[in-house]
């Protein structure tokens, strides 16, 4: 079994943390000491007998080598270098679709959410080992014990049997599990984090009489905001710092504390981190550096930071990170070792870089961005993103998350909550070091199309993320969608008093998806009434260089009113100093007035390019107007901006579990090859017997091994037939002479054996030889493929485009992660250049777009259901007219650990 699940975190109902462990035989006694210390009816309903239970059964709980008999994890906690266990559950194989379920959770751990995670771990478990059902008896008045199963969002079956009572509990489909496990995880989550975030004190230990030292600087920063609650400087060295008493060690501080910043040598951080936990604290800021950016024995030293950290129940930022900003006026927290306190406002930001992190906060005062929150990640060794997004979730007092990411720590985790977070709150995102984003070598079409960076664009795609390509951005777009709101299309008015930017901003918006739509008449005859003759009212809407303020102000009360427009950018060229502004006074009339007549749903961006006055900002009854001094920016922003807002009118799409499907041969297949052969190609027959199992609409035919064996399957599945050479080691078979079409006889199949054979020995590849696929001459329909390529973050990065030789060439292809929803499939099929032959073109039939659908889902099912499955390439599928489904003509399958 894998050891993910070793030393793996958990966060409690009550928000503190512990590590959930797989049982090993080293933990026999630690185990055997939990059983003996619960109570006489703990025991009774884990065991159905009182007293302990004996040594060889405890033993056999911890045998951790065959995962399909039997797995026992348990949720624990070190004290005093002792692991002290909190909850057990197992489960054992009952049949060869169920296995048997029990818990025993710590009498002073009841209600803390222990048996639901232990429960929810071991159905995933079992569930990936090709089970279908858990099993228990219980005892009808384990009331706590019910509510576990019925809370798990997955079916539920109970039946009496005299004093006992039986459940079962039927592991697909996932969809619902899943979301009653986010919801569990979220308010955990939320509960953990709010000490972090509204402490009632503060411990700085690290606390320094130096100015130059951070532990002086972080000091300085919480007193200046000036934090609200109470702060504790820990110096052993000093009796007072900065005006405040100081203390030796966290444990004399004179009250509880909720939060730690620890500004110590790295050598120091155990210790003190034992002292924090001895003192009860609740969370920690680790602003110290020296981990695992450093190397290997820095990575060691975090491990164990982490693990005495999750010991005592804390949560923590870092380490090497730079703090934690909350400006909230009711906490008014700066728990950096910068003074520059951010703008109060409803953007909360994530970064992890601290210099980006403090270049961030300098600049929020002239990018016009107001902070709810800020925090460095740092290393991210415990909170992180995900972590930070479920709380932003539930922060009134945020509206749009900021992201400067340079690595994912779990990127499935984080679509699926990301997903559901942005149907609320924009998330934008810069994700950092493209260029380092290698490909791996692989010897499939899919493989070597997936681009650096493929996963991430499809991992923001597919959870509605908006990224940003440089930090200016993520700022322009945060004023835009934290000042303005959303627009309901793509139509966008332009209005300016020169042409030349004018026509720059209209191309940018043509670039970003949008349109700049040619006005109606009505709006046309209003504009009339007040523009000069020589103004030009088509759109842009050029009231050219002698505008003034009064046009100004009408042009935009009229473009606003108009039904034919969804946004508005505004740009004014100063021609005269004297006329910036009355200039700026119309434009913010014209917006009030517009807004007052009932336009207040459309965003309103404006381009300012008046030399000496750049920095001027625009407030209409205390909205906000995002400006800019260059003209392509807003046409970038309000794109994406357009974009966000069809991603989130659109429903939810499902996860689909394409019905019955005969899951234990397919696996069976994969795991016998990768067992004997190592990690490698699938036989052409192995291949046909996954897909067969998963019911993909393969063509028919067989493989033959010889002239004979190839006549018999032609004359089986009759002429015309297409003959391929079968081999682990060819990817492309053309190039190597071993495709053969249009064989009408048995005297042309058997020569085309014969030649393939040659070309191949000519070639020295004779030993690649592994047969020939004898399949019928297929005609008509549209040629596409469907490929899966694992990526060691992402896991299977599924792809879509036009198939045979054309996928390389033209490169048309589509990417989404593993798994996908119905809409996903919908979205892959519709976003390549060559839809357009898929709806028929030129005469040419319309291909079966919800076969190809199918498809894809299926194949996303399979590699999800069947982790081995590293690569896939069905190439080409024949996609035929509708209602007539498509077919499969060749696949490779690829396993691998």
């Amino acid at each position: 079994m894998s050891d993910r699940l070793a030393n793996s975190p958990v966060i409690l109902r009550d928000g503190s943390t512990a590590n959930l462990y797989l049982a090993r035989p080293q933990h026999r006694g630690t185990l055997l000491s939990f059983f003996e210390r619960l109570s006489p009816t703990a025991r009774y309903r884990r065991f159905f007998f009182e007293t302990s239970p004996p040594e060889f059964l405890v033993a056999d709980m911890c045998d951790a080598s065959d995962a399909r008999r039997q797995v026992t994890l348990f949720i624990g906690r070190e004290d005093q270098q002792r692991l002290h266990v909190l909850a057990v559950g197992s489960y054992e194989q009952k049949d060869s679709q169920a296995v048997e379920v029990s818990f025993a959770v710590d009498d002073e751990y009841h209600g803390r959410g222990l048996g639901t995670i232990l429960l929810e771990r071991l159905a995933f478990l079992a569930h990936e080992h090709g089970f279908t059902r858990l099993w228990a008896v219980t005892q009808p008045d384990n009331l706590a014990m019910r509510q576990v199963f019925q809370e798990s969002g997955l079916a539920v079956h109970e039946r009496y049997g005299g004093d006992e009572m039986e459940v079962e509990i039927e592991l697909t489909p996932p969809g619902p599990e899943a979301t009653k496990s986010d919801l569990r995880e979220r308010v955990a989550t939320v509960a953990s984090l709010r000490p972090l975030f509204h402490p009632r004190s503060i411990a700085v230990i690290g606390a320094s009489r130096h100015p130059e030292r951070i532990g002086a600087q972080v000091l300085a920063a919480l007193l200046a905001a000036p934090f609200t609650g109470l702060v504790y400087p820990v110096n052993p060295q000093a009796a007072e710092l900065q005006g405040r008493r100081a203390y030796r060690s966290v444990g004399d501080v004179p009250g509880p504390v909720d939060l730690a910043v620890l500004v110590v040598p790295p050598l120091q951080i155990l210790p003190v981190v034992e002292a924090c936990g001895t003192a009860s604290v609740r969370t920690l800021i680790v602003i110290t550096s020296g981990f695992a950016e450093v190397g290997a024995d820095g990575a060691s030293l975090q491990d164990r930071l982490l693990h005495k950290v999750r010991d005592y129940g804390m949560r923590m930022i870092g380490p090497n990170c730079f703090g934690v900003v909350n400006t909230e006026p009711s906490v008014r927290l700066n728990a950096t070792f910068t003074s520059n306190f951010p703008p109060a406002g409803r953007v909360a930001m994530s970064s992890q870089s601290g210099a980006i992190g403090l270049a961030l906060l300098a600049a929020a005062h002239r990018l016009q961005v107001g902070i709810s929150s800020f925090v460095s990640v740092g290393n991210k060794a415990d909170v992180s993103v995900n972590d930070l997004l479920q709380y932003w979730e539930e922060d009134s007092a945020t509206d749009v998350i900021l992201l400067y990411v340079e690595s994912f720590g779990n990127p499935r985790r984080f679509a699926r909550i990301a997903r559901r977070v942005a149907r609320s709150k924009p998330i934008i995102a810069v994700k950092a070091g493209r260029s380092q984003a290698g490909r791996r070598a692989a010897g499939s079409h899919t493989a070597a199309l997936a681009a650096p960076e493929t996963a991430v664009d499809a991992l923001f795609h597919q959870s509605g993320v908006m990224r940003a390509e440089t930090l200016e951005d993520l700022f322009a777009l945060a004023s835009l969608l934290s000042n303005q709101p959303l627009p309901a299309g793509r139509r966008v008015g332009v209005l300016t008093n020169a042409g030349g930017p004018a026509i720059l901003c209209a191309d940018a918006c043509e670039s970003a998806g949008l349109v700049v739509p040619e006005l109606s008449r009505d709006t046309k005859a209003q504009l009339a009434r007040f523009t000069p003759a020589a103004a030009a009212l088509k759109n842009p809407v050029d009231l050219i260089a002698s505008a003034t303020s009064e046009q100004y102000r009408d042009a935009i009360d009229a473009l606003l009113g108009a039904d034919e427009i969804d946004a508005l950018i505004v740009l004014y060229v100063s021609v005269s100093p004297t006329m910036t502004e009355p200039i700026a006074g119309g434009i913010q009339t014209g917006i009030q007035r517009a807004r007052a007549a009932g336009a207040s749903r459309k965003p309103v961006l404006l381009v300012w390019m008046a030399e000496g006055d750049l920095d001027r900002r625009f407030t209409v009854d205390h909205e906000l107007i995002p400006t800019f001094n260059l003209p392509e920016r807003p046409a970038i922003v309000l794109g994406k901006a357009a974009t966000y807002e069809e991603w989130r009118r659109q429903p939810l799409g499902h996860v689909s579990d394409c019905g019955q499907l005969d899951l234990v041969p397919a696996r069976e297949v994969c795991t016998t090859a990768l067992a004997s052969r190592g990690s490698g190609w699938l036989t052409a027959e192995e291949t046909r017997s996954v897909l067969t199992s998963f019911r993909f609409p393969l063509v028919d035919g067989g493989v033959a091994r010889t002239e004979d064996e190839a006549s018999v399957i032609a004359e089986e599945i009759g002429f015309p037939v297409v003959m391929k050479v079968v081999s682990r080691e060819i990817v492309h078979k053309t190039e190597v002479g071993g495709v053969r079409l249009n064989l009408v006889d048995n005297a042309q199949v058997r020569t085309a054996y014969r030649d393939i054979q040659r070309a191949l020995k000519d070639l020295n590849k004779s030993e690649s030889f592994e047969g020939v696929l004898v399949q019928p001459m297929l005609t008509g329909g549209v040629e596409v493929m469907v490929g899966v390529t694992h990526d060691p973050s992402f896991g299977p990065l599924v792809a879509f485009g036009l198939g045979g030789i054309h996928v390389e060439i033209l490169k048309d292809i589509s990417f989404r992660i593993a798994p996908l929803t119905d809409r996903d499939a919908q979205e892959m099929i519709r976003a390549i250049k060559g839809y357009r032959l898929l709806e028929g073109y030129r005469g040419h039939p319309p291909a079966d777009i919800a076969a190809l659908q199918d498809t894809l889902l299926r194949v996303s099912h399979l590699v999800e259901e069947i982790a081995a499955i590293q690569e896939l390439d069905l190439n080409p599928i024949f996609a035929l007219p509708p209602g007539q489904g498509c077919r499969i003509v060749d696949a490779r399958i690829r396993v691998g650990e």
